[in-house]
């Protein structure tokens, strides 16, 4: 008698909602008590769900955590694209740095949660070729846009893949700050001042 191949188990609507609020929640807990500190009974409790249910949808705390953060960054990496492809021609670098400054610096929950996950990746070899995906997927986008742009590159950057490598290392060193005093508005403001040195040359 042939054996039956297992079948995934079926993703059905609760199963769906279920791993939307497990994820929301670890959100919310990530960024309230850090990956170090935050337990499985706190992602539970906050979603209004039993370790049953959490164990339904991952294995660990340690894979919903690397899960919410590919689905984060994806989501970035997406928003990001999107708003440098808002215009059909956009080759005034201006509005290139407009829409980056907009749009990369979410919020300041993320950059909590992002940091974690970056303290983890540094002390894991497997965990940072993950987030080397993400950035990389970061830097391409701007790359490929900076391309599409009729200006001049800063000439101490020697060109469009290192000056896409600039703008990326700005949005870290903002997104440093914005986690220290939580003023968005002048992060965006700070960012879009690098970004115009950078571009502007």
């Amino acid at each position: 008698m042939t054996p039956t191949a297992t079948k995934p188990p079926r993703v059905t609507k609760r199963r769906a909602e279920t791993r939307a609020r497990l994820l929301d929640a670890a959100f919310r807990v990530f960024a309230d008590k850090g990956f170090g500190h935050a337990r499985i009974e706190d992602v539970c409790a906050d979603a209004g769900y039993t370790r049953g249910a959490f164990y339904s949808q991952f294995a660990s705390l340690e894979e919903l955590f690397f899960t919410l953060y590919d689905e984060r960054a994806t989501l970035i990496a997406d928003q990001l694209a999107t708003a440098m492809t808002s215009t059909p021609e956009p080759t005034d670098v201006t509005e290139i740095l407009d829409q980056v400054s907009q749009t990369l610096l979410l919020d300041r929950d993320w950059l909590l949660v992002k940091t974690d996950f970056l303290m983890h990746a540094a002390r894991h070899p497997e965990v940072a070729e993950r987030l080397a995906t993400h950035r990389d997927q970061l830097r391409a986008t701007v790359e490929q846009r900076l391309g599409a742009s009729d200006n001049d590159m800063h000439p101490a950057l020697g060109g469009i893949a290192d000056t896409a490598r600039a703008v990326v290392a700005a949005y870290d060193g903002v997104a440093t700050q914005l986690i220290l005093d939580g003023d968005l508005p002048g992060a965006r403001a700070w960012l879009r001042q690098l970004l115009m040195v950078i571009l502007g040359g």
